[in-house]
């Protein structure tokens, strides 16, 4: 059979036709995974993830999260680059602020409580910087969204972590709230590699023993005993718990049963009845279970309903209860400080209800006017009317304690930079996290929320815990400064 040969014109134009194809096809490969990186990227270090398309991830103020954010992003971004700019004179590490950014109506913070954390913690690094408490290494203030209920905590992490071994020279990551499985994995994750964390809002008191990890504010036992303290003092003597039992909702489950133990004493102090529980992670069943609970608190008749549970299910517990039967019984509501992260629509909406609402906050502007030795003053003085934050902020409050948690979280971080960085020069974060452990005496943390030293599991000791009422129009009473042993830590 004879042998088809081709004329060697007809050979080259067949190869250039393929390698022209195969360029094209390469070509239109990479330009449609460009075309689908640009468009899943919303800023350097922050891209969209999750079935929502939220921008998530780590950015040093160049990006906004959301558009309620943009005057203290556009100010961390600022004191970002002033720092950079004089980082041959003056070093400087970063410190990264981690919470849910992109909030949504399911969320247990509020946008309002992490503007406030953000104010708060953008305070902290321009005292640290150039402030009262200017002090070296600088400090960078970066941002990290993991989104709506940190379901994007392992890219946000993993961004963080990134940054550990890169210019920006991460050191320690402060926030890391609510008390949820989500932000716990990421706490673990971050403690993998080293790097110091500063937990601001999570109060869960399984959420301890983790190496590198303390927190500022009160453990939920913390609260609760501070809470039975107060409550013994008014004479209240009878009392349901009502819990939220949904897996994974930590901040609930640690709170009813601390209140469980702390409030029963004898005859003197008692349950009247077994807790009642609903499961908010069932969408279909939880308002129906909130709303049969009056008819049987009607029969019990405590003087007291302890409610553990989030501050967006209180609002439908309360509107049911003002709907009773037993017209005639008057009911007191206590509860934890998920109540802090509702917005003004909400606490006004409670008190609607008329039925008195009291709670345990994690802080409060008030502490220090009514309890000056509970809080450092040049810390406290930076939130009331006319400090800084005022100044800068001046259509923000501050009732919900959430600027001064962020604000005592990045100053324990930079606290622990600066003991690091005195004797061993280059800071690193292990070494800050170890420094968590040497803040005592004359080295406690001088909070707006209280002066802080931490144990060995983290937790900080006997943290000031103050309770605060809601009034008649929704806005918040300070009553009185409490905490786990009774009378919180002063100034030494």
């Amino acid at each position: 059979m004879p042998r088809l040969e081709w004329p060697l014109h007809v050979v080259r134009r067949v190869a250039l036709a393929t390698a022209v194809a195969v360029a094209l096809v390469t070509a239109l490969w990479l330009g449609v995974g460009w075309l689908q990186e640009r468009q899943a990227r919303c800023a350097d270090g922050v891209v969209e993830q999750g079935p929502d398309d939220e921008c998530v991830g780590v950015t040093d103020g160049a990006y906004v999260f959301a558009p309620h954010l943009d005057a203290v992003t556009r100010r961390i971004e600022e004191e970002n680059r002033r720092v950079l700019a004089n980082a041959d004179k003056e070093p400087y590490v970063s410190v990264a602020y981690f919470t849910s950014f992109t909030s949504t109506a399911d969320d247990s913070n509020s946008a309002e409580g992490v503007r406030h954390e953000l104010q708060g913690a953008y305070l902290a690094q321009f005292r640290h910087n150039q402030g009262d408490l200017a002090a070296t290494p600088k400090i960078r203030l970066l941002i990290a969204n993991p989104g709506s209920k940190s379901t994007q905590w392992k890219h946000t992490v993993d961004e963080l972590i990134a940054r550990k071994d890169s210019p920006d020279r991460l050191v320690a990551v402060a926030g890391l709230g609510p008390s949820n499985n989500e932000n716990l994995s990421a706490i673990r994750r971050l403690s993998e590699h080293g790097i110091a964390m500063v937990g601001a809002t999570l109060t869960a008191t399984n959420i301890q023993g983790i190496n590198g990890f303390v927190r500022i504010a009160p453990t939920n036992e913390d609260e609760a005993y501070a809470a039975a303290g107060y409550l013994k003092r008014r004479g209240i003597a009878t009392a349901v718990v009502i819990q939220d039992v949904a897996e994974g909702n930590l901040y609930a489950s640690t709170l009813g049963t601390a209140f469980t133990k702390a409030f029963q004493d004898g005859d003197k102090h008692r349950l009247v009845a077994e807790r009642m529980t609903y499961d908010s992670s069932v969408s279909s069943a939880w308002q129906n279970e909130l709303r049969y609970m009056p008819g049987q608190l009607c029969q019990q008749r405590p003087q007291l309903v302890y409610f553990a549970g989030r501050g967006q299910h209180l609002t439908h517990f309360l509107d049911a209860l003002a709907n009773r039967s037993c017209t005639d019984q008057q009911f007191t509501v206590f509860t934890g400080d998920d109540t802090t992260n509702l917005s003004a629509e909400q606490l006004a909406h409670a008190a609607d209800t008329h039925i008195e609402v009291l709670y345990t906050g994690l802080s409060h502007p008030d502490m220090y006017r009514s309890a000056p030795q509970a809080v450092s003053a040049p810390s406290a003085k930076n939130f009331q009317p006319g400090g800084l934050l005022d100044q800068w902020f001046p259509r923000d409050t501050r009732d919900d304690g959430g600027a001064l948690m962020g604000h005592d979280a990045v100053l324990a971080a930079a606290h622990g930079i600066q003991m690091a960085a005195r004797w061993q020069g280059q800071v690193v974060g292990d070494a800050v996290a170890r420094m968590f452990h040497q803040m005592d005496g004359t080295q406690q943390v001088a909070g707006a929320s209280g002066f802080i030293s931490f144990q060995n599991n983290g937790n900080p000791r006997n943290k000031a815990v103050p309770v605060l009422r809601l009034d008649g129009k929704g806005h918040v009473e300070f009553v009185e400064v409490s905490a786990a042993e009774g009378k919180p830590p002063q100034e030494q």
